[in-house]
């Protein structure tokens, strides 16, 4: 079911580094998740020839874990990919691969959720997902992919009827698991109370700058696995910050190490015991953020970070509206700021 055409462009098999990734167990599945996965999150979001093969090359490279989303426009370019992969012998199977995708808001309605997998699966040449998440814990008035959207347009999420609608598409096996996304401690609790399969990851903004101890502690206890996105800060993006790399202290760190700033901050994020998503399309960055796996962080080193002033970097300001189901930021991250 795979399809896409095959790539043009020749690879020297002397960077194949092989899939050395550390995984871990998901919960209550019988699936693991390599602890280090590439996103394709590029904004304005869209498909691209470069993002193709950019993760042709992330795959050669040793990337087994990559996140898409239906929003980002980036399913159809992981799937040929994918499938140029298998032709060039860079993966045996598809199922050396672990493949995440998202509900977007606007499909986040019991009807519509099993549809907008089977979509997101034509999209991608695939059978099945290893992940599927809830994007965001808010609906949107059906039909639109747009991003920005119209505030108008947003709706309050019924958990149970969603998630019951995810349940079936796990129960169908079109993932082999099922979770969410940017979802807080308080909308955790609530999820939970209606579920009869509980989501096995919750994707959430982390970096040294904001490290989610007491969301981590309370997915931890309740065997939800988390995956941190923007580790780095999302510099770039429509709303990432240079915070994170500028940090002096993380430099300094960094210099004593001989390391890059980037890789003691996702050592960092790694020593938490959650997985890690890292977006570059830059070969010799892609290269770098591998190369934390063989050296760990002091204890003095650790203690110095933990006490680095924390502040959310991604507020979810395009989801506030005074007529819309959350009408201030701290409302729609239950006071999870600062």
């Amino acid at each position: 079911m795979i399809c896409g055409r095959r790539s043009e462009i020749p690879f020297d098999r002397s960077e194949e580094m092989g899939s050395s990734i550390p995984e871990a167990p998901l919960g209550s599945t019988d699936a693991t998740i390599p602890l280090l996965g590439f996103g394709t999150a590029v904004f304005p979001f869209a498909a691209s020839e470069t993002m193709k093969e950019s993760i042709l090359h992330a795959i050669k490279l040793g990337y087994r874990h990559f996140d898409a989303a239906a929003v980002y426009q980036s399913e159809q370019p992981l799937g040929e990919a994918i499938a140029v992969a298998l032709g060039l012998g860079l993966i045996q199977s598809r199922n050396e691969l672990f493949i995440t995708s998202k509900l977007w808001c606007s499909d986040a309605h019991h009807d519509h959720v099993l549809p907008a997998l089977k979509k997101t699966l034509k999209n991608l040449g695939l059978e099945y997902l290893d992940m599927y998440l809830i994007h965001f814990p808010v609906s949107l008035k059906p039909g639109g992919y747009e991003v920005p959207f119209e505030r108008k347009d947003l709706l309050p999420m019924d958990f149970k009827s969603v998630w019951e609608a995810m349940e079936d598409c796990h129960k169908l096996g079109l993932t082999r698991a099922i979770g969410v996304s940017n979802f807080s401690c308080k909308k955790l609790e609530e999820l939970l109370a209606r579920v009869k399969i509980p989501p096995a990851v919750n994707q959430v903004e982390m970096s040294p700058l904001w490290q989610q101890k007491q969301l981590r502690e309370f997915c931890d206890a309740k065997g939800i696995h988390v995956t941190a996105y923007a580790p780095l800060g999302a510099r770039g993006t429509l709303w990432g910050t240079n915070a994170v790399m500028d940090c002096e202290l993380l430099k300094e760190i960094a210099e004593a190490r001989g390391k890059t700033t980037a890789q003691v901050c996702l050592r960092w994020v790694y020593e938490q015991g959650v997985s890690l998503l890292v977006k570059s399309f830059n070969k010799e960055r892609m290269k770098e953020n591998l190369g934390i796996f063989d050296w760990t962080l002091s204890p003095e080193e650790s203690q110095k970070i933990s006490q680095i002033q924390q502040h959310r970097g991604y507020l979810g300001l395009e989801f506030v509206s005074e007529d819309g189901p959350y009408k201030s930021a701290e409302e729609f991250w239950d006071m999870e700021i600062q």
